[in-house]
């Protein structure tokens, strides 16, 4: 294409583009991780871990058994009026440099070391060095193993209650993994509401039913549980990252067959969408089945006809 071009795949017909699709109203049920907790696997086992965690992990209904790679600070100093840390991770040094004004200096104290300014002292958290490992240097990965949810009665139980028994992450752990990495627990609190994505389409063939199917969706909207929400999310994102401990809808999600999704074909929704999109994430989740990423979109058309895939764009 010339410079300068215009792309004339921008300006296609928008009735040729949508002319083909069935309904002038379709829906998607949409979800999404609002809050985490991260800690290490073994931090549920500790009073004072889980303490200062605890009105976060109430509302945590969702949790993600993985591994990061091993974190270790190696050396600090000061140079050419900067803070250089030098990183472990996984094995593989990296180095990172803050800005710092004149006359600072170093100092070792009780609790460690410490950057002097004056009569303030000051240190990256280990938090602040994931996070620009993470989105500076792209070193911090975290594996997806299994997917798992707790629910309970109205919400009773959380993602914790079912980790303290679990059989698959003391089995993970009995196993091991490998020396270069840390078991690790991801623990999501699903946005607390239902979101719904409406297309409305005046090219489609079929626009007669239009109220009638905005009535279906508000039905939906408002009418699809605590509980339903968190098996959704919880089936979506196993499908999604395919974890390699997970055994129920790896391959069975979505289905007509499956009874938490009866709702969403009786009310005639297109499709259902799940999202992990948490900036403050300090890693980028991945598995076998899914590259690297800070965000994970987990897409599911609910029907095989393609007239009725309006929401995720045409295949290429």
């Amino acid at each position: 294409m010339a410079e300068n071009q215009p792309d004339t795949k921008l300006k296609r017909d928008p009735a040729e583009l949508f002319g083909g699709k069935r309904f002038d109203i379709e829906h998607a049920l949409n979800m999404y991780a609002t809050s985490f907790v991260l800690m290490p696997a073994f931090g549920i086992y500790e009073e004072n871990i889980v303490a200062a965690f605890k009105p976060q992990l109430a509302k945590c209904h969702i949790y993600v058994i993985g591994t990061m790679p091993a974190m270790e600070t190696i050396d600090q100093r000061l140079e050419n009026g900067q803070l250089v840390i030098g990183m472990l991770v996984a094995g593989k040094r990296h180095e990172l440099a803050w800005p710092m004004p004149e006359g600072v200096e170093m100092v070792e104290t009780e609790r460690g070391w410490f950057i002097k300014n004056g009569d303030g002292y000051w240190a990256p958290s280990d938090d602040e060095i994931a996070q620009r490992l993470n989105n500076e240097q792209d070193a911090v990965h975290f594996e997806v193993l299994y997917i798992g949810q707790a629910y309970g009665k109205d919400g009773s139980r959380n993602a914790l209650d079912r980790l303290l028994k679990h059989e698959t992450l003391q089995r993970i752990s009995v196993k091991g993994v490998p020396a270069d990495r840390r078991l690790t627990l991801l623990m999501l609190e699903i946005v607390p509401g239902n979101r719904m994505i409406t297309f409305m389409n005046p090219w489609a063939q079929a626009t007669e039913d239009g109220s009638a199917r905005i009535s279906a969706g508000l039905d939906k909207l408002f009418g699809t549980s605590d509980a339903e929400r968190v098996t959704l999310y919880e089936a979506s994102l196993i499908r999604h990252f395919q974890p390699p401990f997970n055994k129920e809808f790896k391959q069975s999600f979505p289905s007509t067959n499956l009874k938490v999704l009866a709702d969403c074909y009786d009310k005639d929704f297109s499709a259902l969408i799940s999202e992990i999109c948490i900036d403050e994430l300090p890693f980028k989740m991945t598995s076998d089945a899914v590259p690297p990423s800070q965000y994970h979109t987990a897409k599911f058309d609910l029907h095989e006809d393609e007239a009725r895939k309006v929401f995720f764009g045409r295949k290429r």
